[in-house]
Order: structure tokens, then C-alpha cells, then sequence
């Protein structure tokens, strides 16, 4: 017998809120959520007011060219150079570095979870992994400093080539900090493939492995894309890391065993120094702060149009 379609959604809508006129309580719970909402867009846009507003005040002190096209950056002592660049190649470098390192860790931990590991292993492993999410990053810091710098980076390839601050061992310690986020959240993606792909594999007369890495892999890859844009943005973010362990020192180099300073080191400096509101010291952290939020705005972006290039939709 044919099934007529279905009520046209403007009509389910209306019956949706005659329901919640009928039930009082429904309507504070919708209202609790439009106040959810409401806050969190206020508050992103006192946000980007507040970094237009002062990032415009440090552009009428400093020419935009020199903030753009010059590439040295001394904004707390004298003379003055507001180049951007070594501060970028900052992030850049600990961004490169650390997920050089997480990444095929992380994946393979995925891959391991979801098609190799028993259920009682999965169950086991996998909340040892996401315990490293919870450490703190200033415990991290002092880890990356004190450990992995003096007792191992410096003794492995010599005190002479090493200095006390650099980027390896921050960039180490950070692919430590993002590697339950990208396992987890790339295992979550892959344990949502339907069972149908994997058995029509095996059907084929592929292995685990091929299964595994030619089709569970290609379609889980939205959700191991936002895995890698999650970890990156941690990195991009992270300020007591970078700010104690790769040092204090901008620098144009994408070199592990330099000391660099990144974006959000420079912007914690300035908050703790002795700038005075209003001048180009202060300024100048929000002028950063822009940069930062347009560069992973650009990667948001970028990952989305990644992502909805490669979605696959399964019925």
C-alpha cells in the first residue's frame, strides 16, 4: 500500500511550537538555550571589536607595510621592528615539527584501535591514551625544559648543538599533548564506517591492512581531518609550552634546534611586561592577536572546505 508524504515541514514547525506553548517547561529550556547562544555571540564579538579596535590603534602608530613585509620583530626593546614574520615562522615551526610527529603516531594508534584491538583492549587502551589530554600544559613545560632537553635532547646530540631553549623539545611535548586528540577522535571517525564496507573488502580477498588503509581510511577522512584541524589548533594556541621551553627568542627559521618564539609567546610577554595601555608595546599584542585569529580562521576554513570535499554520505 503507498505511503502518502509526509506533513511539509512549516507545518511540523507550527506544531512544534504549540507543543511548547502546551508544555511551560519546555519553553525555559528553549529560552535558557536562545540565552546560551545569545551570550556566546556577544562575547565573539566583543571579541573581534576589542582586537579591531586596539589592532587599528597600532596600525595608525606603525605603517602596515612594516608589519607585513619586514621580518624582524623587536617590539619590547629598542629600536623598535615590528616585522610579523619570525613570529610566524615560529608557529609554523612548532606546528611542523610537533605534528611531524603526532600525526603517524596518532593515526596508526587509530587504526590499531579500531580494526585490530578486542573490544576489552579498546575499552582499556584507549581512556590510558585521552589521560594525557587532562595534564596540565605548564606541567608539560617544565617536562619539556627539564627532561627532554636536558636529559635526553642534550646528552643524544650534544650540549653544543642543543641550546637550553628550543624547538624540538616544545615541539615534542606537544605532539604528546595532541595525541589522545587526534587518535581519539580519528578512531571515533573510523569506527563510524559501516561494517557493509569492511566486509565487502574482505569479500574481495583484501587484507586487514589494505582494508584498513584503502577504504575504512578514505572514508573516515572528514572525521580524521578534524581530528589533525583539532590538534593543529591546540599547537597554534598553546602559550606555556612554547612560551618556557623553545624560549623567547623571534626567529625566521623552520630549524627544530633553534630557539624561536611564536605567536602566543610574544603575546604572554607583553601581558606580563611593563607595557602601558595604549602605547605600541601594548598594541602591538593585540595586533598579533588579530594575525592569529585570521591565520586559524584561514585553517577553520580551509579544513572545512577539505572536509566537504571528501564527505561521504552512507545510507
Amino acid at each position: 500500500m503507498a505511503v502518502g508524504p509526509g506533513p511539509a515541514p512549516e507545518l511540523m514547525e507550527d506544531q512544534i511550537r504549540k507543543s511548547w506553548r502546551k508544555k511551560p517547561h519546555e519553553s525555559v529550556i528553549l529560552g535558557l538555550l536562545t540565552l546560551c547562544a545569545t551570550i556566546s555571540l556577544v562575547t565573539t564579538a566583543a571579541i573581534i571589536y576589542s582586537l579591531v579596535d586596539e589592532t587599528s590603534s597600532f596600525f595608525r602608530e606603525i605603517p602596515i607595510t612594516d608589519f607585513l613585509f619586514k621580518t624582524e620583530w623587536q617590539a619590547l626593546q629598542n629600536p623598535k621592528k615590528f616585522g610579523i614574520w619570525e613570529l610566524v615562522a615560529g608557529t609554523v615551526n612548532v606546528v611542523f615539527w610537533s605534528m611531524a610527529i603526532a600525526l603517524p603516531l596518532g593515526l596508526a594508534a587509530a587504526v590499531f584501535l579500531s580494526e585490530y584491538a578486542s573490544s576489552r583492549a579498546r575499552r582499556t587502551l584507549k581512556p590510558m591514551l585521552e589521560v594525557l589530554a587532562g595534564v596540565p600544559t605548564v606541567v608539560y613545560a617544565f617536562f619539556a625544559l627539564t627532561v627532554v632537553t636536558q636529559d635526553f635532547l642534550r646528552p643524544l646530540l650534544g650540549a653544543e648543538r642543543v641550546p637550553v631553549f628550543n624547538s624540538l623539545s616544545a615541539s615534542i611535548v606537544l605532539a604528546v599533548m595532541i595525541l589522545p586528540t587526534i587518535a581519539s577522535v580519528s578512531e571515533d571517525a573510523m569506527a563510524n564506517v559501516p561494517r557493509e564496507l569492511r566486509e565487502g573488502s574482505y569479500g574481495l580477498g583484501a587484507t586487514k591492512l589494505e582494508t584498513a588503509f584503502k577504504v575504512v581510511f578514505p572514508a573516515a577522512l572528514p572525521g580524521i581531518s578534524a581530528a589533525v584541524l583539532l590538534g593543529i589548533a591546540r599547537v597554534v594556541g598553546e602559550t606555556m609550552i612554547v612560551a618556557i621551553a623553545a624560549g623567547s627568542t623571534p626567529n625566521l627559521t623552520l630549524m627544530p634546534l633553534e630557539s624561536i618564539q611564536t605567536m602566543t609567546g610574544f603575546m604572554l610577554q607583553a601581558a606580563i611586561g611593563d607595557a602601558a595601555r595604549g602605547d605600541t608595546d601594548y598594541t602591538s599584542l593585540f595586533a598579533v592577536g588579530s594575525a592569529l585569529f585570521i591565520f586559524t580562521f584561514s585553517l577553520t576554513w580551509l579544513a572545512q572546505v577539505i572536509v566537504n570535499r571528501f564527505r561521504e554520505v552512507y545510507e
